[in-house]
């Protein structure tokens, strides 16, 4: 009888040690080898339907290489995208469903991945063929959810109204059903894969399914990584659309190696928070569209339903602005999303400060408050200070800075901002209002919306956008502008100095 051998693999990278360490030589993580006990190669080849004569038989010849072929030389077949049944969806995978691709999801648990791909599933099988294998859940599970969403009602809603027709015409076909399997072996989802040939199918989710030629658990490294590895190749090979659902760790990556990442064609990630009506899927890597594009949607009874004009969900209530409240043009990816940001500035009881951020990074606001100080003269450091997001919204990118500042300012002097300026510009930290991307794509939404009035740095002139363009060069500039108006008591007044002597 062989011996069996153990290896220890990393659950973070992927790599793989024939001894135990306390931390990763590869990544430096602390307590993540895990040991495996390698199967012996005559029950691998067994569990693979392969056998020692077949592989005695076998030709041991180097195998015919392929000649390199110019980019003219290779044929041009072009292959119209799959509309998956929603808009912000086909917008996040960069305009529709690519035929053969490889798609994972990520996001926190109960944040909305089965409801969304479950709700894709049932608009996909209206015209295509689609398959769900559900290894979480039982098929009845499934069944409920799925009569609690409304899936299926309108498939048999339009079978019936085929067989109502007295005479239907050739091209009439009857609407496809949504085909289920619970199943977490691989092997007996390759072969419904390869019975039923499907144009769509989804995998809920990768850490359930395991490969019967490894003896490691399902879930573990070498699971994941294998089953992920099959089932691109199916897709590749038999021209099959995978969506795949993936846990996060509490970091909030995509458990398992990051091999994961890098063997799909799309990453996407489900993100916003479970006490909050919105969802938001952002692409982080797409090898067919662009990446950072993310889609709105909102949880209701009935499941999500995608929100076609975000800039309304994340934007407050203009008519009641209060002090320390400031409107900015938010781009991710190539859409622009017009945010309203509130800070409160307050004194402290504690012997050091205390700054909270909700959507803007904690050390950008920490670089404001700095500027602030130093460049304008504001004493912020023994203040408390808090910022936030309407919505929850995470607002990554420099062009924000400028709103912040001006909300913190505001709040400090207790003013209010004109509910119908925007602010765009990134802060230098010498106090320079400095220029971003994407200026005028930001300005048309802005004036879409009905804004007047757009505080933004010194560059190239727009026109023609319906609303007062103000460049400025410093931050002193800009806060004199915006807060020139009224106080919150609502007598009208313009602020000659920012602070007095």
């Amino acid at each position: 009888m062989p011996k069996l051998r153990s290896h220890y693999v990393c659950n973070q990278c992927g790599a793989e040690f024939s001894q135990h360490f306390g931390k990763c030589p590869a990544c430096d993580s602390w307590n993540s080898l895990e040991e495996h006990i390698a199967a012996p190669p005559a029950a691998i080849a067994v569990r693979s339907g392969t056998s020692s004569r077949s592989s005695k038989g076998r030709s041991k010849g180097p195998a015919q290489a392929k000649s390199a072929l110019t980019l003219r030389q290779i044929a041009d077949h072009p292959q119209a995208r799959l509309s998956s049944g929603y808009g912000e969806l086909d917008r996040v995978l960069g305009g529709g469903i690519v035929p053969g691709s490889l798609v994972l999801i990520g996001g926190d648990p109960g944040i909305g991945k089965s409801t969304l791909l479950l709700q894709m599933a049932n608009r996909l099988s209206q015209r295509y063929s689609t398959l769900y294998v559900c290894a979480e859940e039982s098929g009845q599970q499934v069944k409920l959810r799925a009569q609690r969403l409304g899936v299926g009602q309108e498939a048999e809603e339009d079978l019936e109204k085929v067989h109502r027709e007295d005479a239907p015409s050739p091209s009439t076909r009857a609407p496809s059903d949504l085909y289920l399997l619970p199943e977490t072996e691989l092997d007996t989802v390759l072969a419904e894969l390869e019975s039923l040939k499907p144009d769509v199918a989804v995998i809920d989710s990768i850490q359930a399914l395991y490969y019967s030629a490894l003896t490691s658990a399902p879930g573990s490294v070498s699971q994941v990584r294998e089953c992920t590895s099959v089932l691109m190749r199916v897709a590749k090979q038999q021209n099959i659309t995978l969506f795949i659902v993936g846990h996060v760790t509490k970091e909030g990556a995509i458990a398992g190696p990051k091999v994961l990442e890098h063997l799909v064609d799309t990453v996407l990630y489900f993100e916003g928070d479970r006490f909050a009506s919105h969802r938001l899927l952002r692409s982080v890597k797409n090898r067919f569209g662009a990446t950072h594009e993310i889609g709105v949607f909102e949880m209701v009874d009935q499941g999500l339903r995608e929100v076609p004009n975000p800039s309304e969900l994340f934007l407050g209530s203009r008519e009641e602005f209060s002090p320390g409240s400031a409107t900015i043009v938010a781009c991710e990816g190539t859409r622009p999303i017009v945010v309203e940001l509130q800070a409160l500035v307050s004194p402290t009881s504690y012997s050091s400060p205390r700054r909270s951020t909700t959507g803007i990074e904690y050390n950008r606001l920490l670089q404001i408050l700095a500027v602030l100080e130093k460049r304008v003269g504001i004493p912020l450091s023994k203040l408390d200070a808090y910022v936030a997001s309407s919505g929850g919204l995470s607002v990554g990118e420099p062009a924000a800075d400028l709103g912040v500042a001006i909300s913190l300012v505001a709040s400090f002097r207790d003013r209010v901002v004109d509910p119908r300026t925007v602010l765009i510009g990134e802060v230098g930290l010498g106090g320079q209002v400095r220029p971003v991307s994407q200026m005028e794509l930001r300005l048309k939404e802005a004036a879409k919306l009905g804004f007047k009035k757009a505080i933004v740095p010194k560059g190239p002139s727009f026109s023609d956008m319906g609303m007062e363009i103000i460049p400025v060069a410093r931050v002193v500039d800009a806060i004199a502008i915006a807060l020139a108006g009224r106080s919150s008591n609502g007598s009208a007044e313009v602020h000659p100095e920012l602070m007095e002597a």
